[in-house]
């Protein structure tokens, strides 16, 4: 089994901020594995289903989504890898986080490192005590003017970004197929780049 985690806050004042696109990226690979976030565990929201693997063969995907609020992410990410049968980070896990380190919608997938400054993926890598922890950062950019960063998390996507956030996610929820079903490696040779390159 694999374990994808987006990141965020609960409730619907956060439903559409910066610093919930975790969230949205689980929950689009979650739809396109036809897996519903209907259950209540591991103090987050869950749903398990399956995907294709490389060699044709079904592997089971399960979407967690903490309902901790983002600083205490770790929390439900230790009680699902304690509860899900076998499961090794380094292998089996893959963490969705917000970035304001890199453009709007530009995606970075590693298969290790540092949070970088993100509270809740520091919080899993001192939970599990290591930072061998594949995740892909989705870029929110930072703001034009001089702001807390903690404040423009919290801050909600321009309408031009809304307009370009879909085929965004839609990219985030490819790179997550191929990353479960064909390596971390494969995956960030496809999708570690700059989306406007492909813009024209």
């Amino acid at each position: 089994m694999k374990l994808v985690v987006g990141l965020g806050n609960p409730g619907r004042r956060y439903l559409s901020t910066r610093h919930n696109v975790g969230f949205r990226a689980a929950e689009r690979f979650a739809r396109r594995c036809g897996i519903v976030l209907d259950g209540q565990r591991f103090e987050g929201r869950f749903g398990r289903g399956q995907m294709l693997a490389a060699d044709g063969e079904s592997l089971a995907v399960a979407v967690l989504e903490p309902q901790t609020f983002m600083n205490l992410s770790g929390n439900s990410v230790v009680e699902a890898l304690r509860s899900l049968p076998a499961l090794e980070p380094s292998r089996d896990l893959l963490v969705i986080s917000d970035d304001v380190d890199l453009p709007f919608g530009r995606l970075r997938l590693r298969p290790s490192g540092g949070a970088a400054g993100h509270k809740g993926l520091a919080h899993i890598i001192e939970r599990l005590g290591t930072q061998e922890i594949p995740r892909l950062r989705f870029g929110v950019g930072r703001p034009d003017v001089p702001m807390e960063t903690a404040d423009w998390v919290l801050r909600s996507f321009s309408d031009e970004e809304e307009a370009q956030l879909d085929e965004r996610l839609d990219e985030a929820a490819s790179t997550i197929e191929l990353a479960l079903a064909q390596g971390i490696a494969v995956a960030m040779n496809r999708f570690n780049h700059d989306p406007a390159a492909n813009d024209g």
